[in-house]
C-alpha cells in the first residue's frame, strides 16, 4: 500500500510524526506500506525551522509543492494544479489529509477525482459557523473521504448528524497526544530561560495566532492589560509570530514582566507549556497539550475543536470577554484551578490504530 500524506502548514507536521513512525513500524514488521510525505509550501518557509523535523522525529518531505497565496481561492487553484502533477507522477492508494486547512481541502477533491481513498484525519470538527473558511474546508473534506479518522465521540457525533456511514468513521483518538506522549522525556530548557530569571511553576505562558482576535485593536488592548494586571508580576512569556508581536507593539503595550519573544522550536516550547503554572492562548493545539500534562489553560475564544479539552480537561473558554479572563485568571493565581482528567483514547496508540486500520483494508 502506497500512502501520500499531505502537509499544509507547520501544525500539520505534529500531528503527521506518529503516523510516519508507525508506518515504518510496520514495515519493520512485514506489511506491504509505504508513504510520500508532501508539503503544499514552499521548501524555504520560515515557518519550518531548522530543527522541526529532528524535533519531531521524522524525516523531511520528499516534495514541497511551492504554492503560497493569500487569496485563499488562488491558493485552492494552484495546490490542486500542482497535487494532481504529483499524483500523476507518484500514484498512491491513499491520500491521508489533516485538519481543515485549504491545503486538506483541495488535495483531498484531487485524490478523489482521480479515484484515489481519502482518509481525513481529525475529522468531524465542527464549529457550526458556515461563516469561518474552515468550516467549509470540515464539511468538504469529510464529504469526500473514504477514512474518517476522529478524535472524539463529539466529532463522531458530528459526522452521524451529516448522514455520513458509520463504517468510514474510525473513532482513533487524538493523534497530538502520540507525538507530546513520545517528546515528553525530550523536551529542552530554552537557553535564555535561566537568563531571563524564570523558574519553573512560576510564569505565565501567552501565544496568540488568531487574526480575527489581532485585528480587534481594542478588544486585543483590554485583554492584554487584563492578563499584565492580573499576574500581579509574574513573568508572561510570549513566543509570538512576527505578526502578532507588530499588533502588540503598535498598541504600545508594554510591561517589565512581559517577554515578547520570536516563535520557539517544539521541544523548547514543549518545555514552555510544560513547566508553565497557567497558559493563556487561542490555539486548539495548545489547549489539548495543556490538558494531557495537566497545565491551566485559559482559551481566548468560545470554540474548541476538541470539546473535551474544556468537558473533562484543565482547560476553559473564555472568548473575547476581558471580565471573564479576568474571573479565570483569579482562580488561576488562587490555586483554585480544576483538576482535570485525560479523555479516552488519549493513550499514545492513535497513529497506530490508523495504520492498522488502513493495512487490514
Amino acid at each position: 500500500m502506497k500512502i501520500t500524506i499531505v502537509a499544509g502548514a507547520r501544525p500539520n507536521f505534529m500531528k503527521i510524526a506518529p503516523i510516519t513512525r508507525a508506518i515504518e513500524a510496520a514495515r519493520a514488521l512485514g506489511k506491504s506500506i509505504s508513504y510520500r510525505l508532501v508539503y503544499t509550501g514552499k521548501e524555504d518557509d520560515t515557518s519550518l525551522d531548522a530543527s522541526l523535523f529532528s524535533d519531531l522525529d521524522m524525516k523531511v518531505p520528499d516534495v514541497y509543492l511551492g504554492v503560497e497565496s493569500s487569496n485563499p481561492t488562488t491558493l485552492a487553484a494552484g495546490i490542486m494544479i500542482a497535487f494532481e502533477q504529483e499524483l500523476t507522477e507518484n500514484p498512491a492508494h491513499v491520500v491521508l489529509v489533516v485538519d481543515d486547512l485549504t491545503a486538506t481541502m483541495s488535495c483531498a477533491i484531487v485524490a478523489k477525482k482521480q479515484g484515489i481513498k481519502v482518509a481525513h484525519l481529525v475529522a468531524g470538527t465542527r464549529s457550526f459557523d458556515m461563516k469561518m473558511p474552515k468550516e467549509v474546508n470540515r464539511m468538504i473534506t469529510d464529504g469526500v473521504s473514504d477514512y474518517l479518522f476522529t478524535a472524539g465521540m463529539v466529532a463522531n457525533r458530528n459526522l452521524n448528524q451529516t448522514g455520513t456511514e458509520n463504517e468510514n468513521v474510525y473513532y482513533v483518538g487524538n493523534i497530538l497526544i502520540d507525538t507530546i506522549r513520545y517528546s515528553r522525556n525530550r523536551l529542552l530548557k530554552p537557553i535564555w530561560f535561566s537568563v531571563l530569571g524564570l523558574e519553573e511553576g512560576n510564569y505565565l505562558l501567552l501565544t496568540l495566532n488568531r487574526r480575527a482576535l489581532l485585528s480587534n485593536r481594542e478588544t486585543l488592548r483590554r485583554l492584554l492589560e487584563t492578563i499584565i494586571k492580573k499576574s500581579e508580576g509574574m513573568p508572561i512569556v510570549a513566543p509570538l509570530h512576527t505578526y502578532v508581536r507588530n499588533a502588540i507593539k503598535e498598541l504600545g503595550i508594554d510591561a517589565p514582566n512581559l517577554h515578547i519573544m520570536p516563535t520557539q522550536n517544539y521541544l523548547f516550547f514543549g518545555y514552555l507549556i510544560n513547566k508553565a503554572k497557567g497558559i493563556i492562548s487561542d490555539s486548539g493545539n495548545v489547549a489539548e497539550e495543556a490538558t494531557f500534562l495537566g497545565i491551566p489553560c485559559i482559551t481566548l475564544n468560545t470554540f474548541a475543536e476538541h470539546p473535551e479539552t474544556w468537558r473533562m480537561g484543565t482547560n476553559e473558554l473564555v472568548g473575547e470577554d476581558p471580565t471573564a479572563l479576568a474571573q479565570a485568571l483569579d482562580k488561576l493565581m488562587k490555586g483554585e484551578w480544576k483538576k482535570g482528567g485525560l479523555p479516552e483514547r488519549w493513550d499514545g496508540r492513535t497513529a497506530e490504530r490508523i495504520v492498522q486500520i488502513l493495512t487490514n483494508k
